[in-house]
């Protein structure tokens, strides 16, 4: 099989090589003979009541033998929970001689109620409300479970949410 052949098909599979180095500006490197891949997984973060859930997306088919779940009152204790079950069954597999793979890398996805409840002590309605042009009633609804956003409307918050952070990250202090 051709070099890029692979590359393409470990590409389609949600497989990236690994950057070496921290602050390696060279970009990723791919090198099939070291295993070096990483695959990120979409963990998807979701609101119930009064407490998050984290779960490997299961519209995602990532061909695995186990499944991943995390629970918690806060998004920060969500995703511990969901590494301690990681670890958990990595050492089961480690105990029944079975290979958990090491090339994992986690992508959390948020609906949007649990980010309006988990970024709100952070950023408030109200600036959300200038940030995005959503009313702050309709973002109270929203976190609060009453109304569930159309697709238009969650794509508008999150393209000036990273409309906002990509401003931010241009901000020099002299």
């Amino acid at each position: 099989m051709k070099y890029s052949e692979i590359k393409r098909k470990l590409k389609k599979a949600g497989c990236y090589p690994k950057r070496e180095g921290a602050n390696n500006n060279q970009g990723l490197n791919f090198n099939p003979c070291k295993n070096r891949y990483i695959m990120k997984v979409e963990v998807i973060i979701q609101k119930g009541d009064n407490r998050y859930e984290a779960v490997i997306n299961p519209d995602k088919d990532y061909n695995f033998s186990f499944s991943l779940f995390g629970e918690g009152t806060t998004v920060d204790e969500t995703i511990a929970n969901f590494l301690v079950c990681r670890d958990e069954m990595k050492t089961l597999f480690e105990d029944e001689n079975r290979v958990f793979p090491n090339n994992l890398e986690f992508v959390y996805k948020y609906d949007l109620a649990s980010f309006l409840s988990a970024y709100s002590k952070i950023i408030s309605l109200a600036g959300l409300e200038r940030l995005t042009g959503v009313a702050q009633g309709q973002l109270s609804h929203y976190l609060n479970g009453h109304r569930n956003p159309t697709r238009k409307t969650i794509e508008k918050i999150e393209r000036n949410l990273h409309n906002f952070a990509n401003e931010l990250s241009q901000v020099h202090f002299i």
